[in-house]
């Protein structure tokens, strides 16, 4: 009590007095309420200051006051010692901007492209377990808008209902260096229901795929975004605009075709429910062995390989019920010309054959993205040669990420180059002159 006592002898007369009564009387209360003990003294007696907050926040992306700042900006933070940590961002007006943690707890990312030329401030409130926060901001200016932007394209539209082998396809407007990959990755997202472990495989500078490890599971529900819109992407140019999609898978119908007893079985949900007769392609012309997805479905169209094959060995002929299968021009068809050497004898230019029948039957059970698997032929399937995402062994195709894969969180989470193209990828150029 030295602080007290000193202040009161520094006064005189009454007051004085009155003073130290109210003193004993204090000092008596104190005495019957803490015991003996040698309690703890209250705060006031040593006039304590409030301690500082066990944790701590750092904004390292975007710097305070940047300005130029990219349209995808995430904001990128440490949290030393916290227990719980939130991210805010508002607009100059002072509007939340929605947006949420990504996987590694160490960036947040708005839910859309920011505003060019706008002025943002972000907050990082970090809370330890002593229950005091601790925050950084750092207020920042966007890029105005870019003159060079790359438009970003699906395959696929909302809505659609796809065969169980179609892999996700993302387009670019211009080829992405390799060093910049891993960030156009780490801005696309796929969300499956139910859950299925899968990957990005970049096939060419301009496109990527994503397919899952096993066939998707029949009715599962799909959604993917790409958020490229301000995004880098070297040289100056940066993404348009983002990108979503939903989709949904149908039945499974998986479709197998033996050159040994010329035969095509047809599986839906691992059912077989159909068995078909087929010719296949002649040794001059042979069918690809493997994988491959149904790509295009036309119900009447017209081959015409006269400016291939010139006027003595070319041919134009109509043709029903046409199934793409490669983008060198095999398809499933009707063949009503080869009914009778259809389940004994190959004579086509590359297609498979089968009746008018079963052709029809085939167009009407079948989608974009439904498996077929030729095997025993003289010709294995060229990779690049049609969506040959399933002719690849799972550790191949993963080998095409732009990213490490974290089988565990499904997802691949950290930056690495992807493995180059295959030299022989002949993805995206279909050829005019498809092969009966």
């Amino acid at each position: 009590m030295r602080v007290v006592q000193d202040h009161l002898t520094g006064r005189t007369g009454r007051r004085r007095v009155l003073a130290a009564g109210v003193l004993a009387a204090a000092l008596a209360l104190t005495s019957a309420c803490t015991g003996s003990g040698g309690d703890k003294p209250s705060s006031w007696q040593g006039g304590g200051e409030e301690s500082t907050p066990k944790a701590t926040a750092t904004i390292t992306e975007p710097k305070a006051d940047a300005t130029d700042v990219p349209a995808s900006t995430g904001i990128v933070f440490t949290a030393k010692d916290a227990k719980d940590t939130t991210v805010a961002l508002t607009d100059a007006a002072g509007k939340a901007v929605e947006g949420k943690l990504a996987a590694d707890g160490a960036s947040w990312l708005p839910s859309g492209t920011l505003e060019y030329g706008e002025k943002y401030t972000a907050t990082v409130t970090a809370t330890g377990e002593d229950g005091k926060p601790a925050t950084a901001t750092s207020a920042f200016t966007v890029m105005a808008k870019p003159d060079k932007q790359v438009r970003v394209t699906s395959f696929l539209g909302d809505n659609q209902v796809v065969g169980v082998g179609m892999p996700l396809i993302v387009k670019f407007g211009r080829a992405v260096p390799e060093d910049y990959r891993d960030d156009v990755q780490r801005r696309m997202t796929v969300t499956s229901t139910p859950a299925q472990e899968g990957v990005w495989h970049w096939v060419s500078p301009t496109e990527v795929r994503y397919r899952p490890k096993e066939f998707w599971q029949p009715g599962t529900t799909v959604s993917y975004r790409v958020r490229a819109g301000g995004l880098p992407m070297g040289d100056g140019w940066y993404g348009r605009s983002d990108l979503t999609v939903d989709v949904k898978i149908g039945p499974s119908v998986v479709m197998q075709v033996d050159n040994k007893n010329k035969r095509m079985t047809v599986s839906k949900d691992g059912k077989v429910v159909k068995t078909i007769l087929v010719s296949l392609g002649k040794k001059s012309t042979p069918s690809s062995s493997g994988t491959m997805v149904v790509i295009e479905k036309l119900r009447k169209t017209v081959f015409d390989t006269m400016a291939e094959l010139g006027p003595e060995e070319g041919y134009r002929t109509k043709i029903d019920y046409a199934q793409r299968l490669t983008w060198g021009g095999e398809f499933i068809h009707a063949a009503p010309w080869s009914e009778g050497q259809q389940g004994s004898t190959n004579v086509s230019h590359g297609c498979v054959n089968v009746s008018m029948k079963d052709g029809a039957w085939l167009f009407a059970n079948t989608k974009i993205g439904d498996p077929i698997t030729v095997k025993g032929t003289e010709r294995k399937l060229q990779n690049g040669n049609g969506w040959t995402d399933w002719n690849m062994s799972w550790d191949q195709y993963v080998k095409g990420s732009a990213l490490p894969y974290d089988p565990d969180a499904g997802q691949p989470d950290a930056g690495q180059p992807d493995a180059a193209a295959s030299p022989d990828d002949t993805t995206g150029t279909p050829s005019a002159e498809p092969t009966p």
